[in-house]
């Protein structure tokens, strides 16, 4: 009887740190942020439908000057290597804009890209952001790009989707994948060298990447990180790759500590019938 008020006592002690002391020092540390927002409320609806057709004009007019689209054989007249040492970073293909982003972001971003990114602060009279504004372009017009990007996406792996969403500054050494952008330029573009993502995974926790993804300012006020603007099923496509790559051993190790748990409360259960025996004995 001794022994198990002992351990009521040492439960109880236990249970008031777990549930009350830890949280608490949880919640000071890292404080609560808003879940990630995949509607991007913040930027208004997207525009309407538009006419594909006429949307390749205008990309054809308007982005391959910068940008390349190479499912439909679209090169951009820059070469990589130029355009990061131009822009600081390398512009992207556009082949599947339509399925990474969100339609409301891809609207807003067209009209005022450093706003819809929310990198505004990085940038003034002396320093513009390097894609200019297609503020002047008609809803119809912005409908019909949206529309093109819609109509030529085809599904691609997780590992292709993080390349263009993430790779263009970012490296993924653990799976040799690099940055095609200059460093020196990137790293004066930025403000600092993007980090290397391969144990980001393990570094953060699910939530903290997905609000950080969606919206950096959440989690890191007047970052230079932009928001990328991923809707919610490229974003989880981008997560299972860094998963996939910085923590392989998941499914095992957790597979592995259920069978410990069951072993420990096992070998506490036989520990204990020996002890009640052996004291049965003794008296």
């Amino acid at each position: 009887m001794r022994e198990l008020k002992i351990l009521v006592v040492v439960l109880f002690f236990t249970a008031v740190v777990y549930w009350g002391v830890e949280p608490f020092a949880h919640s000071q540390m890292h404080p609560h942020v808003a879940p990630a927002d995949f509607a991007f409320k913040d930027l208004g609806h997207a525009v309407g439908k538009g006419d594909f057709i006429k949307g390749e004009e205008l990309v054809q007019a308007n982005c391959v000057a910068c940008h390349s689209v190479k499912s439909v054989g679209i090169q951009s007249v820059m070469s990589e290597n130029d355009a990061s040492l131009a822009y600081g970073v390398v512009p992207p293909d556009l082949s599947n804009a339509g399925l990474l982003y969100d339609p409301a972001f891809l609207s807003a971003f067209l009209k005022n890209p450093a706003k819809a990114m929310l990198v505004e602060h990085k940038f003034d009279q002396t320093r513009t952001f390097p894609m200019p504004s297609y503020d002047w372009m008609s809803e119809d017009e912005i409908s019909s790009i949206l529309a093109f990007f819609h109509s030529i996406v085809k599904p691609v792996s997780d590992k292709a989707l993080y390349e263009e969403a993430c790779g263009r500054c970012h490296d993924m050494k653990y799976d040799k994948t690099m940055s095609h952008s200059d460093k020196a330029a990137l790293t004066a573009y930025m403000g600092t060298l993007p980090p290397d993502l391969s144990i980001m995974i393990r570094a953060k926790s699910d939530e903290y990447l997905s609000t950080f993804i969606n919206n950096p300012q959440k989690q890191l006020a007047g970052t230079s990180m932009p928001r990328v603007g991923l809707t919610e099923k490229a974003q989880n496509q981008v997560i299972s790759y860094m998963e996939k790559v910085g923590d392989r051993k998941k499914a095992e190790r957790e597979d592995l500590g259920y069978k410990l748990i069951g072993y420990m409360v096992l070998f506490t259960l036989l520990a204990f019938a020996w002890k009640v025996k052996i004291w049965r004995e003794v008296h």
